[in-house]
């Protein structure tokens, strides 16, 4: 990745990743497989992004839409109700937060953008739930999120099976970002999406090779925080998977991650000084 490639442009201002940065989870919604990270009204929505911003959040993302196996589906309008004040909440009362709001749906996200306060659109379907995704990313000029899934929320789980999990990867991410370069977008974030159409063998694979995803020359986010790779490979709950969570985030900031997508915030900002202070 090149020193260009390492920037990206949130309202005017250039963040650098080549320092690898925060971002906080903070989801809108009754049924996310992490209790933790479920927040309702207005009060607890400010206190949870008081306590990310504090404890060395770069980055809020706020999602509406639970993408776990089994969640109910959610109308457009549903989302908006719940991710939109959530936004506007975070945005007036904390107005030098980047905000980022995680959703597939061109209409929520240009509300969240134009209306709320969102600066980045993070996007797990990387733009196959609407065809309108790309032109509206390059017309509100925001960093976008390019996450990969196989299949969708409803049908991802079901035995999915890869060649080389890696190698595919890179060939859609790659094609992907070269479209999104052509719709006009500037900043591009690429996800291999853990857990989003990947069993366990699949997972760990992609952590061991991310190294390999730099090839992109574009800046890498790991979402591993509390998944079911590290539950299930440990016999635990969700709940009990921070110690996990954390020696995953280590391993993924060793072989070049940029962004760690997290519930537990302090405990990756300490993760990343302490890498620094290796790599130092």
């Amino acid at each position: 990745m090149s020193e260009k490639s390492k920037y990206i442009n949130v309202k005017g201002k250039l963040i650098d990743l080549g320092i690898p940065r925060v971002m906080g989870i903070l989801n809108i919604t009754p049924d996310s497989f992490y209790t933790g990270s479920r927040f309702r009204d207005k009060e607890e929505i400010l206190k949870a992004a008081e306590k990310m911003l504090s404890d060395g959040a770069d980055f809020i993302d706020v999602g509406g839409y639970s993408s776990r196996p089994g969640a109910v589906d959610l109308s457009s309008e549903d989302e908006k109700q719940r991710v939109l004040p959530a936004i506007k909440y975070i945005s007036d009362e904390f107005p030098d937060a980047i905000i980022s709001v995680d959703t597939f749906r061109p209409e929520v996200a240009l509300e969240a953008v134009t209306l709320c306060g969102a600066a980045i659109v993070n996007d797990i379907s990387g733009g196959e739930a609407d065809p309108g995704m790309f032109p509206l990313i390059a017309k509100l000029n925001v960093p976008y999120i390019l996450m990969h899934m196989k299949g969708t929320p409803a049908t991802m789980h079901k035995n999915p099976q890869y060649e080389d999990v890696v190698s595919e990867l890179l060939v859609w991410l790659g094609k992907k970002s070269v479209t999104l370069r052509e719709s006009g977008v500037k900043d591009i974030i690429v996800d291999p999406g853990f857990g989003f159409g990947k069993n366990g063998s699949h997972n760990f694979e992609i952590l061991r090779r991310l190294r390999e995803f730099s090839i992109l020359g574009l800046p890498v986010l790991a979402g591993l925080s509390r998944k079911s790779m590290i539950w299930k490979t440990l016999d635990v709950t969700p709940d009990e998977s921070l110690n996990g969570t954390t020696v995953l985030n280590t391993v993924a900031l060793m072989n070049g991650a940029n962004i760690l997508r997290v519930h537990d915030v302090r405990e990756a900002a300490e993760t990343i000084r302490l890498i620094l202070k290796i790599k130092k």
